[in-house]
């Protein structure tokens, strides 16, 4: 029964591997880091926009949501996520 219970939170971490990208984390100030960090998260970006002073990724996840993701361009964080659903 121990074995069992150690072993069902290793099954479950593929699910967990591309978790979305979470305000705070820190992609990169150029479209290369930015698009590799957020490729690597799990959200394949698009295309990417200057809007109100950010970077603006548009991207989607592997179930084809569409996220636009906020990045500071100085410090290449995540400021802001926001679904496109």
């Amino acid at each position: 029964m121990t074995k069992l219970l150690l072993a069902a939170p290793l099954a479950l971490m593929p699910a967990f591997a591309h978790a979305l990208p979470a305000v705070g984390d820190m992609v990169g100030t150029t479209p290369a880091e930015a698009t590799a960090a957020l490729a690597n998260a799990g959200c394949a970006v698009d295309e990417f926009e200057a809007e109100g002073g950010q970077i603006e990724a548009k991207c989607r996840d592997d179930a084809a949501k569409r996220y636009e993701v906020y990045i500071d361009p100085k410090s290449g964080i995540v400021t802001k996520i926001k679904s496109e659903d």
